[in-house]
């Protein structure tokens, strides 16, 4: 089939990709001439595993092409799918303005019957609307508009893509639904469903997953303030909650909060949707307050080991990307962290596997750093673990010992297990667990 991808970020180039490895002719269209350029020379803009390699590959095939003409891809296409970035208003909703700059811009390109499918997250009723905007532009009043939400996962998107849990389809017109719904046919030979139902349900579906998985999020780091404040092992806690086959252990994972692409905006887009209905949003707008919260939970500890003022004392900080596995460094709370520490006379070396050339974009020579996890450490008063990277799991402790001023982490991902801390005679602060302080007593 031929495809058109408009948007090549982390949604459209995956898509792009995947559907061109399963033999279909793909144009991934961009208004960055430089991005382009580099994906036509399969440089990807974006560290995800899998990614280079189908780039590679749908390149050298042909089945793959990139281009700034938007013109040339709404001719090209059978299908044509948007994946443009719809980044928050100051009020929360969803910014549409460059999906329907698009849309005005592709409309006199259309010719005939063509399928339009909504990759971006956006707000119920927002395929109708285009649809009319597309007529009113001067396209053919027979495009069709589909709804068909991702549920990626930065770090393993391409894997969801193709393998996913489920697919939404959401669509007023069969004949276009059954269009996607062929095209989605070889990721889900393992028997997973393809769900067929109304566009405005499918728009609501990715706001309603993605605020049911932020509060969870929220709700776990709420428990574990409670543990704190109590004295309680949030772990403890976790295990007598999560067997409740009811509830189960996904997303219980305590922490500094969420952050990313999705996450953040989706929840005060689904909180301005009830809102714009009439309907209270108290609840999402409680996960959003306490992820905000929780964002800034190192900085609490730090403040409270070493004081308001941290001048002359010096921060490794481990993991900068909002999750493992990936560059992405919006709404990161490690940002919240190295910009606190700055504000309070600190210095930072940070440390990240993917995401150190963004971090430096943002802070430049305001902090240093480190090309490996051990230099971080040189001369550091404290370690502030943000991210937790897999090969923070099981480092060599004698290192933080000889490099390190003082053996205190802040472990803002629980990736170690206070009884290694104790014995490896650290000073160690957790989220939800009480704090290991040299000398102290077991519990």
């Amino acid at each position: 089939m031929r495809i058109t991808v408009v948007g090549t970020g982390y949604v459209g180039l995956v898509t792009g990709v995947c559907l061109a490895d399963t033999g279909n002719q793909v144009v991934c269209c961009d208004i960055d001439a430089g991005k382009v350029a580099r994906l036509r020379e399969g440089q990807s803009p974006i560290f995800e595993p899998g990614l280079s390699d189908l780039l590679a590959s749908g390149l050298t095939s042909g089945r793959l092409r990139f281009t700034t003409d938007l013109g040339e891809g709404v001719r090209h296409a059978q299908v044509l799918f948007i994946a443009i970035g719809t980044p928050p208003r100051a009020d929360g909703a969803p910014d549409l303005s460059a999906i329907e700059g698009a849309v005005r811009e592709m409309a006199p390109h259309i010719q005939s019957r063509l399928t339009v499918v909504m990759k971006s997250t956006v707000p119920v009723g927002t395929g109708g609307r285009l649809e009319a905007l597309f007529a009113s532009s001067g396209a053919s009043s027979n495009v069709r508009m589909v709804s068909n939400p991702e549920f990626l996962k930065e770090g393993t998107a391409v894997d969801d893509f193709q393998r996913p849990d489920r697919v939404v389809i959401g669509a007023n017109d069969a004949e276009a639904a059954e269009l996607v719904r062929e095209l989605h046919l070889p990721f889900v030979r393992n028997q997973k469903p393809i769900f067929v139902v109304k566009r405005e349900a499918a728009e609501l579906i990715k706001y309603a997953a993605n605020a049911y998985l932020a509060m969870r999020v929220s709700y776990i780091n709420h428990v574990a303030s409670v543990c704190e404040a109590a004295g309680v092992d949030v772990d403890e806690v976790i295990r007598g909650i999560g067997s409740d086959h009811r509830i189960g252990y996904q997303f219980l994972y305590p922490g500094v909060g969420y952050g990313g692409s999705c996450f953040p905006k989706d929840v005060l887009a689904f909180q301005h949707t009830g809102e714009e209905y009439g309907v209270p949003s108290e609840m999402i707008a409680a996960v959003h307050t306490v992820n905000q919260r929780q964002q800034r939970r190192l900085l609490d500890f730090i403040e409270k080991r070493f004081g308001r003022d941290l001048k002359g004392k010096r921060f490794a900080v481990w993991g900068c990307s909002f999750k493992p596995r990936t560059d992405d460094i919006r709404e990161a709370p490690a940002l919240q962290v190295i910009g606190g520490i700055l504000e309070r006379g600190g210095a930072v070396h940070a440390y990240d596997p993917k995401a150190l050339p963004h971090v430096e974009r943002l802070f430049g020579a305001k902090i240093g750093y480190a090309t490996s996890m051990y230099d971080a450490l040189d001369q550091a008063d404290a370690l502030a673990i943000c991210t937790e990277w897999s090969e923070f799991r099981s480092p060599d402790f004698d290192q933080f010992r000889a490099r390190m001023s003082q053996p205190v982490i802040f472990d803002g991902r629980n990736v170690y297990q206070v009884e290694t801390m104790r014995r490896q005679g650290f000073e160690y602060f957790s989220i939800g667990r009480p704090p290991l302080r040299p000398g102290a007593p077991r519990p």
